[in-house]
């Protein structure tokens, strides 16, 4: 009997995993090796970010907000394994707050120990430029210097953020 469990729990695990192969999108309306969507916004401090301006510059975008607990998880990684190992290269870092006030973001930042820029996202407008707009954050979003996508991640897994790490390694050589 437990072989039969066995199994019929790998016959629904493969299941599961040609499924997820066929539908690759994760959420995402963009593809790796799609120029990024460009847009513009206000960051915290005031200043403005423009992503059509950043083309020569690797820049991750890092969909995100105050309520989402696996964001909370994921942003120190992103804090210490890639702001603090490239900022001083080159390397933009952008985390896109997903639809909520000033006060909230900075707030966030604080209650995560981050330093590197959160803009702001009314409306989820940039997020609805990347993935659907039901789809929910923790998601990055790697650019090369062409502008072009070349890693998409959802919510956050240590491999896959290990990948996003060691391609960001290569883009900043």
């Amino acid at each position: 009997m437990h072989l039969f469990k066995y199994l019929f729990a790998i016959m629904i695990i493969s299941g599961l995993t040609a499924c997820q192969s066929k539908n690759e999108s994760r959420g995402y309306i963009v593809e790796v090796g799609e120029k990024a969507p460009v847009f513009k916004t206000t960051l915290t401090n005031g200043e403005e970010f423009n992503l059509q301006e950043k083309k020569g510059k690797v820049v991750l975008l890092q969909f995100t907000a105050s309520w989402c607990g696996v964001c909370r998880k994921e942003m120190p990684h992103i804090e210490k394994e890639i702001w603090q190992k490239h900022k001083e290269n080159g390397l933009i870092v952008i985390g896109i707050d997903r639809d909520e006030p000033l006060k909230t973001v900075k707030e966030f930042a604080k209650q995560t120990g981050i330093t590197y820029p959160l803009a702001l996202d009314p409306g989820a407008e940039i997020f609805s430029l990347y993935a659907e707009k039901e789809a929910g954050v923790t998601r990055n979003v790697l650019i090369d210097r062409e502008g072009k996508i070349v890693f998409l991640t959802r919510l956050f897994n240590e491999k896959e953020f290990s990948s996003l790490v060691e391609r960001i390694d290569e883009l900043m050589q």
